[in-house]
């Protein structure tokens, strides 16, 4: 490989994430529910022909770092591609995170295989925006690049509106879709769409995400072939080698520069029975050694009837995240991951087998898998590492009939604190870690749905006491104007996120329901229920943990 030119792969850099970014914009922009919409919970990136992540936009950790797992299970299922192809899938145990997510994945074809522009829609009968696909057949060609979204669809099946259900196995939890042609050669394919929109509470708001999402694989393709028109076939291939060499080159520098050693941290899942609240370890070793990092999970607990479990992508993504965070401003592709290895035990929490449950593993347990490899780093690097954030993504779906009959079903995450750090407080109400979403605004929430919002402020003083405080949660209060199912999947409501250097743990969460008389009834971190007109739903977030002492009064940190 010849020595590339630095000026050129930093424009490379940002051509390669600026497609992706654009690809975002178009998604949002298209798409028909708020999830997606206003709190942008979806993501876009770009790989090689061989399936190695080129670059991506800042868009949801958690997605980001298992995208490349579902790439993979895309080109295992279908070897050979012709233009126009579009494969969906959500399968956990294929590559994806949990049912909710939907990824999808287009080849892009350079040189006289490249598309044409076209009608992008998911309509029956849309015009083929490609040659005569019999000419694919007869000269085969591998793509050049694969270009990836995944979104996070509102409902997509399953015992309850959102499908986050209080799962016990897989099936419960919604339509399962492994690795599948949606679009063969640019002709739909029918059969699979209509199965795919029966099995899910709002079909029309399905069809106009999937159409968003594809209209953003048309702009991500038609930039690329822009960027090869412009600068050669060449060139942009060896560029995207370049860039995935050179970040693993920095990645490689960042943990040469940390303390070689084992360091062991374990924290807890909190897991909602009948009998009470059962606190599941989560245990992990980082071994630093030169220039590679592994993280082994060995301790943890096994997977468990609830749908807490998490598949090996999820947590290989939190590993990912933390190791990318505290290494700098490298550009975020394959060649990140190379230095970092992650095991864990088959049929653990973390490392969950068919048929176990998995929707609150993605969005709850990654944030522990999070936390706990902090928390190991902290004692390899005191001076880096910040406090717990608030340790949850607070899942709240909702969804029944409205007053025509129509169907809807609404889903939201919820900031809370930040853990503070050794330059400075943390940041209040902010989504902390693997969430990276927006709010739902008021108005669009009102707008949207049969719910009006009555508070959505900070929880003052919820954030851990120390010589920087943690930051605070968030109060969010909700009324049902119609009979409503409502499910929370919550975390930090028992254990509170624990500070760093003698700092004080954050403040736990707090779920409340008001029933229609005015009674107060709390909730556990995990439940779901029918919910009558007129009830209220009160959210209270976990606070982050603060950093150092305060006063000369130790806290509860894991540094006293």
């Amino acid at each position: 490989m010849t020595r590339p030119d630095p000026i050129t792969l930093e424009l490379y850099r940002h051509r390669f994430a600026g497609i992706a970014e654009e690809m975002g914009v178009t998604l949002r922009r298209t798409s028909y529910s708020p999830n997606i919409k206003e709190r942008l919970d979806y993501s876009c990136a770009l790989f090689d022909g061989e399936g190695r992540m080129v670059a991506q936009a800042a868009h949801i950790p958690v997605h980001l770092g298992a995208m490349p797992a579902s790439v993979a299970a895309a080109l295992a299922a279908f070897p050979h591609w012709a233009a126009g192809d579009l494969v969906l899938l959500n399968d956990p145990y294929a590559g994806g995170s949990h049912l909710p997510d939907i990824t999808m994945i287009s080849p892009v074809f350079i040189g006289d295989w490249g598309l044409e522009t076209g009608d992008w829609g998911l309509e029956t009968g849309a015009r083929s925006p490609i040659p005569d696909p019999r000419s694919l057949v007869s000269n085969p060609q591998p793509p050049s690049f694969f270009i990836a979204s995944r979104a996070h669809h509102a409902d997509v099946g399953g015992m309850s509106p959102g499908s986050l259900p209080l799962s016990t196995e897989i099936y419960q939890e919604g339509i399962i879709i492994p690795p599948v042609k949606v679009y063969a050669a640019g002709q739909l394919v029918e059969g699979v769409l209509a199965l795919i929109l029966r099995n899910v509470r709002t079909p029309d708001e399905r069809r106009g995400d999937l159409a968003a999402q594809r209209a953003a694989h048309a702009v991500g393709e038609t930039r690329l072939l822009e960027l090869v028109e412009r600068f050669g076939t060449e060139e942009v291939n060896a560029y995207a080698d370049h860039l995935l060499a050179y970040s693993e080159r920095l990645t490689r520098a960042a943990i040469r520069g940390w303390p070689d050693g084992a360091y062991t941290f374990e924290d807890v899942i909190e897991f909602v029975q009948p009998q009470g609240v059962t606190l599941t370890p989560i245990r992990v070793t980082a071994t630093i050694a030169g220039e590679t990092i592994n993280f082994d999970f060995a301790g943890t607990a096994d997977a468990i009837q609830s749908s807490l479990n998490a598949p090996l992508a999820v947590t290989q993504s939190a590993c990912y995240y933390v190791v990318r965070a505290l290494a700098g401003e490298i550009p975020v592709n394959s060649g990140c991951f190379a230095p970092v290895t992650v095991s864990a035990p088959p049929g653990c929490l973390v490392n969950a087998q068919p048929p176990s449950a998995v929707a609150g593993g993605n969005v709850e347990t990654s944030q522990r898998v999070t936390d706990v490899v902090l928390g190991a780093l902290a004692q390899a690097l005191p001076d880096r590492v910040a406090a717990a954030g608030q340790g949850t993504m607070n899942n709240c779906t909702m969804g029944g009939k409205r007053a025509d009959g129509s169907p809807w079903a609404y889903y939201e995450t919820l900031g809370g604190g930040m853990g503070a750090h050794p330059a400075g407080d943390g940041l209040s109400g902010a989504h902390v870690h693997m969430s990276n979403t927006l709010n739902t605004p008021v108005e669009a929430l009102e707008m949207a749905y049969p719910l009006r919002l009555l508070r959505y402020q900070l929880r003052r003083g919820s954030g851990g006491a120390g010589q920087h405080r943690g930051g605070d949660g968030l109060i969010r209060e909700y009324e049902l104007l119609g009979e409503t199912t409502v499910t929370v999947l919550s975390e930090r409501r028992v254990v509170g996120p624990w500070g760093l250097a003698g700092g004080g743990a954050g403040a736990t969460g707090r779920n409340t329901l008001i029933h229609p008389d005015g009674r107060e009834e709390e909730l556990p971190s995990k439940f779901s229920r029918r919910l009558a007109a007129g009830s209220r739903l009160r959210i209270e977030t976990p606070g982050g943990g603060g950093w150092g002492v305060a006063n000369g009064d130790w806290g509860l940190g894991i540094g006293d």
